[in-house]
């Protein structure tokens, strides 16, 4: 089947400028919430706190920040792209337009991933400013981190079309996503919960991905980068799947 490239590209130019337009929500504001983190558990915490893992403690945190940030950011420019389509009914044109799946997918999740590799890049730069660090495998870290956003961006998209209220978009980030990422190692390492927390501690799969980023950064972690990059790859399929189930029975798109 052929990929109509110009389709796809008219798309994501369209989100790109919805988020431009609105930069200091979608931009400014999580990189200045992420700078604060910084500021007091950083500069001001991490002077007195032991190091983890060998990595001082302002470095350390800086995995978790990043994904706390690119998990839930993604995951609600991805959902609101979908969905505010469907809220005033112009989803209707682009579904009966010579668009297929692919482009329709690769026009709003690669928007969307692209604003949270955007807002990576920015945090780490403002990282920088408050606390010294060095990225151990900057390769992976790169591709976990897209890997990492094309996920959440596929997921957020689910998200989209599954809501059908402007207060159901946000439970999934801030209800779900965001304590999760609190608790799955931000802010220590899970190896030093006492037993059976550690284990409990385990049970949370965004644990698997702040201690695959922190290995591209430092070389530690609390489970193997095997198990954190299956378990992204495995959720990436699924919502591929999902989508693809959707596309073709018209759920929430039709309706």
């Amino acid at each position: 089947m052929h990929f109509n490239l110009r389709s796809a590209y008219a798309i994501y130019r369209r989100e790109m400028a919805r988020a431009f337009r609105t930069a200091f929500q979608s931009i400014l504001s999580p990189v200045l919430t992420t700078s604060l983190y910084f500021v007091v558990f950083g500069s001001v915490i991490g002077a007195r706190m032991e190091p983890v893992g060998g990595v001082p403690y302002g470095a350390f945190i800086i995995p978790g920040l990043l994904m706390l940030t690119l998990l839930g950011e993604t995951t609600s420019n991805a959902s609101f792209g979908i969905y505010m389509p469907r809220f005033t009914g112009t989803i209707y044109e682009l579904l009966s337009a010579p668009v297929g799946v692919a482009e329709t997918l690769a026009g709003f999740v690669g928007a969307a991933a692209t604003k949270g590799l955007i807002l990576a890049a920015i945090i780490l730069a403002t990282a920088r400013l408050f606390v010294p660090y060095e990225i151990a495998h900057p390769l992976l870290a790169a591709v976990y981190i897209m890997l990492v956003a094309a996920s959440f961006a596929l997921f957020g998209f689910i998200l989209g079309v599954w809501a059908d209220s402007f207060e159901k978009l946000g439970i999934i980030p801030m209800l779900i996503l965001t304590p999760l990422t609190f608790l799955g190692g931000t802010f220590y390492s899970i190896r030093d919960l006492p037993a059976p927390w550690d284990a409990i501690a385990l049970a949370n799969p965004i644990a698997f991905l702040v201690s695959g980023l922190r290995y591209s950064f430092y070389g530690v972690s609390d489970v193997p980068i095997g198990v954190s990059l299956g378990l992204t790859l495995g959720f990436l399929t699924v919502c591929v799947i999902v989508i693809a189930v959707i596309f073709r029975t018209g759920w929430r798109l039709r309706d």
